[in-house]
């Protein structure tokens, strides 16, 4: 794909999360990159609709906020959203706000911390996010933008040197894509590397003309434009007799091998072009995108070739199931099997969450993990406690095969609050992620 980076705007006033997710997924559909999200009402409320909206698509959210405090920043951030961008206030920083800006992007990094402003009048208040840019912030997203405001555009750009986003205007029907595409290939050519689409609030996909716009961006992106490509020409590779490269479909989180179809040239550069995987169908002779009829598409995350270039591995967030038989996958027939450990030591702590969230949800008598939720949070909150406890005396022992022992003891009572508050796994790993 090209350089040039889409957001999809989901901030759509009066919908709900679940509304929202459909958006995103939409815009996934249409290869969009990242999302974007402005939250609507109390700080609290909007909160917990991002990790909502985190938890169900896997596209990076960046959300705007009005921060007040380095709280704000940081608990926006556990939601599992990837970037904050603060607002300016009024454009004219106090020097409260550079001082959280500083303190914000030194804690999370620059690349988590960027900032909103808006044209007024036409301008920028370039000073004043420039000295945003010398206390750390990694970026600039940039509202209020119409083609009259190029020249001050360019010279924004120009004297910041750090990525700046810019929101498109807002499309409201088909007729003005050709306009937009004119002002937004002049965008691009004056060195803005992400443009923000915004949803245009149709009830009706099928009928929404911001598919159109998406498409037109990319052309203009690949024909006119020249951004290079990191992807290998098909020519490259070695193909079999009937001219086409295997692919094996992988699931991107947990590895587990889906299906094997096979590409032709036109179906790799159609899997480039729209980041839904296009197979080549041996049997109709013909393009085949994966869930086209079931639902059940297959988006990018990745594409690798092997040392041989004689196959592709292609990593995949998979919608639904694999197999047209109804099961996950493919590879569900045994031919052969031997005795083997299949314990997935990775796998093994997100199974065993799994158990005891379905023992709240569905108790069962004489369970000690009810117990324990029957009991109520100071009980669990007692049971971590001694186990961690437990693991400080055993690390006193010699022998260290006690410290495995309670320490299996702590990680269980330590997913049974996790389970009592909502926190999964997920968060946990996203935010040591984030600590890198």
């Amino acid at each position: 794909m090209s350089k040039i980076k889409l957001i999809g705007n989901i901030s759509v006033p009066y919908t709900e999360p679940k509304e929202k997710v459909e958006i995103a997924n939409y815009f996934k559909k249409l290869g969009i990159d990242e999302l974007i999200y402005t939250g609507e009402g109390s700080y609290d409320g909007f909160v917990d609709e991002i990790k909502y909206i985190a938890q169900n698509t896997d596209l990076p959210i960046n959300v705007n906020i009005t921060a007040k405090k380095f709280d704000d920043v940081k608990y926006t951030l556990y939601t599992g959203a990837s970037r904050v961008c603060c607002n300016d206030g009024t454009g004219t920083n106090t020097s409260a706000e550079v001082e959280l800006i500083n303190q914000c992007s030194l804690r999370f990094g620059s690349d988590k911390i960027y900032i909103n402003s808006s044209f007024a009048e036409g301008k920028l208040p370039i000073l004043d996010l420039k000295e945003f840019k010398l206390v750390g912030a990694g970026g600039f997203v940039i509202y209020g933008y119409n083609k009259n405001y190029i020249e001050e555009l360019k010279s924004f750009i120009e004297a910041v040197e750090i990525p700046v986003y810019v929101s498109t205007e807002s499309l409201t029907n088909s007729k003005e894509i050709p306009g937009m595409l004119e002002a937004t290939k002049e965008l691009i050519k004056e060195g803005v590397d992400t443009l923000i689409i915004n949803y245009t609030g149709y009830t009706s996909q099928e009928s929404d003309p911001t598919a159109e716009y998406v498409n037109g961006i990319k052309a203009l992106v690949a024909k006119d434009l020249n951004k290079d490509v990191n992807a290998i020409p098909f020519e490259d590779f070695k193909l079999n007799s009937d001219g086409l490269i295997p692919v094996i479909a992988q699931d991107y989180k947990t590895g587990d091998v889906l299906m094997m179809a096979y590409m032709n040239k036109e179906a790799y550069e159609k899997t480039l072009e729209t980041g839904t995987m296009t197979y080549f169908s041996r049997s109709r002779q013909s393009l085949w995108v994966k869930g086209e009829t079931s639902g059940h598409f297959q988006y990018v995350q990745e594409l690798i070739i092997d040392c041989d270039k004689d196959t592709i591995l292609a990593k995949v967030k998979q919608i639904g199931v694999a197999c047209h038989t109804g099961s996950p996958n493919c590879f569900f027939t045994p031919l052969y099997k031997k005795e083997y450990d299949s314990v997935n030591p990775l796998k093994i702590l997100e199974e065993d969450y799994n158990i005891i969230l379905d023992r709240k949800n569905n108790p069962r008598e004489g369970s000690y993990t009810n117990y324990l939720f029957d009991s109520g949070v100071d009980k669990i909150l007692k049971k971590v406690g001694e186990e961690a406890t437990e693991i400080i005396i055993a690390a006193k022992n010699p022998n260290p095969e006690e410290i495995k022992y309670e320490m299996a003891d702590f990680l269980y009572h330590a997913m049974v609050l996790m389970v009592d508050k909502g926190v999964t796994w997920d968060d946990v790993v996203r935010e040591l992620a984030n600590r890198r």
